[in-house]
């Protein structure tokens, strides 16, 4: 795994993140299904596939994803099927496509490098494109929000999907700003954030982040109902695998690795029962739908992070699903 990484590294290519230790919480198996919720470029796909004689189902939204999956399907003839649509619908894609159960469910939250890197899907600031942001290429775009709703609403996504403190200042910014003409580009909005912003003085050693990275990054999450596919995804999971399924799942930032935590916390049993000395017995809710594999997070290793920077903030967590009922929707 780790001379594939560097190979992709030197080329340029997209880099699975964490791959190692996804394909050994995943434990892919022959005659197994599994599911890869995020497919974007196929790297944990193909590494499952080639892992084992087994069946993977790929669900993406990104139009740009279902064309690369279709190229991909033939290097796999039987073994790879693309599902086009959210990984938060998986129970009903699966369903429609026949398959009622799995043996594994991988999530790599996010968005993808692809993404990031085309200026014309508006995802980044570091070039000049069109302030998008969807990944489905549909629907309303970082532009209809910036440009139509209330100061108040734009403080509240940039507070709250962003973790921006100064998010009242940037969003009244913003209002004033497109009084005299909308906002049309990523550079736009970036260069309004960083003058109400500034820049912080640069730390030797340290990488300088841009004041506009929480903005950017919270209208990408509300854009595209991020958090909400993250719950109904997760749910979606836990409906779907069979008793000693896994699922492991990669999130880059703290408000998605918190619903994952809690998720795995809450179903995995590692919650309050009660006060033992409270009279009468004590409601302990359903039995734990999953056990959790590993303690805390997994972290990239020092090798993965000199060769690709972009694994620097991301969590693994892993459980196995149990014999019990599911619980349903999580809404935490």
């Amino acid at each position: 795994m780790s001379q594939q990484r560097d190979a992709q590294a030197s080329a340029g290519q997209h880099i699975p993140v964490l791959l190692t230790e996804i394909i050994t919480a995943l434990d892919p198996k022959d005659g197994e299904t599994y599911l890869d919720g995020t497919f974007g470029a196929g790297g944990y796909a193909r590494a499952v596939l080639e892992a084992a004689d087994c069946t993977v189902i790929g669900i993406d939204r990104d139009p740009d994803a279902i064309k690369r999956a279709e190229k991909f399907a033939a290097e796999f003839p039987g073994r790879f099927q693309i599902l086009e649509g959210c990984f938060g619908d998986m129970a009903d894609l699966l369903t429609t496509a026949g398959i009622t159960s799995l043996d594994g469910v991988m999530l790599d939250i996010g968005v993808s490098s692809f993404q990031v890197d085309e200026a014309e899907r508006g995802f980044s600031f570091r070039e000049e494109g069109p302030l998008d942001m969807r990944m489905a290429q549909s629907g309303e775009s970082a532009a209809d929000v910036v440009n139509t709703y209330s100061e108040e609403d734009i403080a509240n996504i940039i507070y709250q999907f962003g973790e921006e403190r100064k998010s009242r200042r940037i969003a009244a910014a913003i209002v004033r700003a497109r009084a005299d003409a909308p906002f049309k580009t990523t550079k736009q909005l970036a260069d309004l954030v960083e003058g109400v912003l500034g820049r912080a003085p640069r730390k030797k050693g340290k990488k300088q982040v841009h004041p506009a990275t929480r903005t950017f990054q919270a209208l990408r999450i509300y854009v595209n109902d991020e958090l909400g596919e993250l719950r109904r995804g997760l749910a979606g999971a836990e409906t779907l695998l069979r008793a000693g399924g896994r699922l492991v799942v990669v999130a880059f930032h703290s408000l998605e690795d918190r619903i994952v935590k809690k998720f795995m916390a809450e179903r995995g049993g590692r919650v309050s029962a009660g006060s033992r000395h409270l009279p009468g017995p004590v409601d302990t809710g359903p039995l734990p739908s999953f056990q959790l594999k590993v303690k805390g997070a997994v972290k990239p290793g020092e090798g993965e992070l000199a060769t690709n920077v972009r694994a620097r903030s991301a969590r693994l967590r892993a459980a196995n699903r149990t014999e019990a009922k599911a619980w349903g929707a999580y809404d935490a």
